[in-house]
C-alpha cells in the first residue's frame, strides 16, 4: 500500500509522490519563544516527530525543518516587563522548549533555524514582492497586497469579499485593504531593529517561515505541517507571499493536527484550563503523555483530562507488563534466535504466530493510511493479548516457542522506534509507575510488599480471616492483587 496523506489544500487523501524520488522535505512551524510550552505544543510536536520517524522508516531521506520564532510582539512585551533584552527571553524559552521536547522523546530535526538569523533572506523576499507589485511600503511598514494574489484563501476555503465586509477598518489605517498583512514593521522606540531599505524595523510573523523554509527546502517542497489554528492566517499568508515571490507551487501536501480540548472545553488561559507540559509531567510520566497523544488520529480533536491520562497509562502498563514478561523469559534463555517454525503450532502458539506474521504489515498499512497511530495501538494490543495468552498457557517453551517470544519482542521494538515508545526497560518503567502511584496513597512499595508477604503467610497457615482483611484493606486503597501459581503481584488502579 502506498503512503496516502490527507492534504488540507485538496480536502482529500492523496498518494504521496515525493518531489525528488527517495527524498522527503518537511517544514513544521515551531514555537514563538516567550513562555513555557503547553500541551497543544506537545501534541503538534509529537505528531510530526512520528511522521518524521515513519518517513525515515519507510525509506525516505528526510530533511525536517522546525523553526523558532525568536522575535515577536509577545517576546518584546515580556522583555520590557522584565527589563531585559529580547534575546534573554528568546534564549531562555528556546532552552526550555528543548528540555521539554527531550523529555517527550523527540528526535532532533535536521535543522532548527531562528528567524533572527534569516533577516537578509526575509528582506530579499520582500524586495522581490514589491518589485512584482505584490507588496507596498507605507510609512515604514511593508504590507502584502492580498488582492494581487487571485488564489488567496485557497487553503482555508474562505471568501475575501465576505471577510472584507466584516473587517474593521481603523481611522488612519496604513493598509490599502483590511486583509493586507505586514511583511515588515517599522521599529517603535525601545524595540529591537534591523536596517532595511524601508528604515529600521523587524519582520512580520508570516514572512519568517517563508524565508526559512526556502533556505533549507527550496521554493517547492513536500510537506508543511502545524496545528489547525495555523491554517488561517499564518499558512494562508505563507502561500500567498511564497507563490507570488517564486511563481511556483509552495507546498505539495499540507498536514494539520487537531485541537486539544480540556475536559471537553477548548483550552484557554481565560478559562483557567491551560496546562504547560511541565505541569502535566509533574503528575504523569513523559511516555504516558506521548502514548495518550498517539491514541487518537492526529487530525481528530483530543480531550485532555486526568481520567484520560490515567486510561492511557493503564494501556501503556498493559503493554509494558507483557514486554517485561517476555524479557524475563528471554533473560532466562540467552541466545534465543528468531528461527522460523519447524514444528506445528496449535492454540495460543498458532494465534501468536498469526499475529506476528501480520504485525509489521498491519503497522505499515495503518501508518500508510494518513499516519493512523490509533489503529497501530490497536494492532499492538492484539499482539499483547496473543502474547499473554501464549505465556499463560505454555508451561515449557520449545525452541520454536522461544523464537515466537523473541519475534514478539523484536516487533514491539521495531514499532516503538517509530512511535517513540517502549524505550525504557520494562521492569524499571513498571516499578517507577508503581512507586509514583504508591506515593499518592501514602504506602511505599516496600510496605505493600510486606503486607502481601504477611497475607501469604496467613494463607499458608489457613488464617483466611487475616488474609481477607489484608486483601480488603489494600483494595480499599486502590491496590489490586493478582494471584498466580508463581506468586502474587500487585497494581494500583
Amino acid at each position: 500500500m502506498a503512503l496516502r496523506v490527507y492534504n488540507t489544500l485538496s480536502g482529500e487523501k492523496e498518494v504521496f509522490e515525493p518531489l525528488i524520488p527517495g527524498k522527503a522535505g518537511m517544514y513544521v512551524c515551531g514555537v514563538t519563544v516567550y513562555d513555557f510550552c503547553h500541551i497543544g505544543h506537545a501534541r503538534a510536536n509529537v505528531v510530526f516527530d512520528v511522521i518524521y520517524r515513519y518517513l525515515g522508516y519507510a525509506g525516505y531521506d528526510v530533511t525536517y525543518v522546525r523553526n523558532y520564532t525568536d522575535i515577536d510582539d509577545k517576546i518584546i512585551n515580556r522583555a520590557n516587563q522584565e527589563g531585559v533584552d529580547y534575546r534573554t527571553i528568546s534564549d531562555r524559552y528556546i532552552q526550555a522548549f528543548d528540555e521539554d521536547m527531550e523529555r517527550l522523546g523527540l528526535a532532533k530535526p535536521t535543522a532548527e533555524p531562528k528567524a533572527t538569523d534569516h533577516i537578509g533572506g526575509i528582506i530579499a523576499i520582500i524586495e522581490n514582492l514589491i518589485s512584482k507589485g505584490h507588496a507596498y511600503e507605507s510609512e515604514g511598514d511593508v504590507y502584502y497586497a492580498v488582492e494581487t494574489f487571485p488564489d488567496y484563501l485557497k487553503l482555508s476555503k474562505r471568501n475575501l469579499d465576505e471577510m472584507k465586509a466584516g473587517a474593521r477598518v481603523e481611522v488612519g489605517d496604513k493598509k490599502r485593504h483590511p486583509m493586507d498583512f505586514a511583511l515588515w514593521k517599522d521599529s517603535k522606540p525601545g524595540e529591537p531593529w534591523w536596517q532595511s531599505p524601508w528604515g529600521k524595523g523587524r519582520p512580520g510573523w508570516h514572512i519568517e517561515c517563508s524565508a526559512m523554509s526556502m533556505e533549507f527546502l527550496g521554493a517547492t517542497f513536500d510537506f508543511h505541517g502545524g496545528g489547525k489554528d495555523l491554517i488561517f492566517p499564518h499558512h494562508e499568508n505563507e502561500i500567498a507571499q511564497s507563490e507570488a515571490a517564486n511563481g511556483c507551487r509552495f507546498v505539495r501536501y499540507w498536514l494539520h493536527n487537531g485541537f486539544v480540548n480540556i475536559n471537553s472545553e477548548k483550552m484557554s488561559k481565560s478559562l483557567g484550563n491551560f496546562f504547560t507540559i511541565r505541569q502535566v509531567l509533574e503528575k504523569f510520566d513523559p511516555e504516558t503523555l506521548r502514548f495518550f497523544i498517539l491514541s487518537a488520529h492526529y487530525r481528530s480533536p483530543i480531550d485532555f483530562s486526568d481520567q484520560n491520562l490515567d486510561e492511557a497509562r493503564t494501556g501503556l502498563e498493559r503493554i509494558y507488563s507483557c514486554l517485561a514478561a517476555l524479557d524475563e523469559v528471554l533473560l532466562g534463555n540467552p541466545g534465543t534466535s528468531e528461527m522460523p517454525a519447524v514444528e506445528p503450532l496449535t492454540g495460543a502458539g498458532m494465534e501468536l504466530q498469526e499475529r506476528l506474521d501480520n504485525l509489521i504489515p498491519r503497522f505499515s498499512e495503518a501508518m500508510d493510511d494518513d499516519f493512523n497511530t490509533a489503529q497501530v495501538l490497536g494492532v499492538l494490543f492484539d499482539a499483547v493479548r496473543a502474547g499473554n495468552r501464549f505465556l499463560a498457557e505454555t508451561s515449557e517453551l520449545s525452541p520454536v516457542g522461544l523464537s515466537l517470544i523473541a519475534r514478539t519482542r523484536h516487533g514491539f521494538a521495531e514499532i516503538g522506534q517509530v512511535l517513540g515508545l517502549f524505550n525504557s526497560r520494562p521492569a524499571a518503567w513498571l516499578e517507577q509507575i508503581k512507586s509514583s502511584k504508591a506515593d499518592r496513597i501514602d504506602l511505599s512499595p516496600a510496605e505493600i510488599e510486606g503486607l502481601i508477604a504477611e497475607r501469604a503467610e496467613a494463607r499458608k497457615s489457613k488464617d483466611f480471616k487475616r488474609s481477607d482483611e489484608i486483601r480488603d484493606m489494600l483494595q480499599e486503597r486502590g491496590i489490586q492483587l493478582l494471584d498466580s501459581p508463581q506468586g502474587t503481584t500487585w497494581n494500583i488502579r
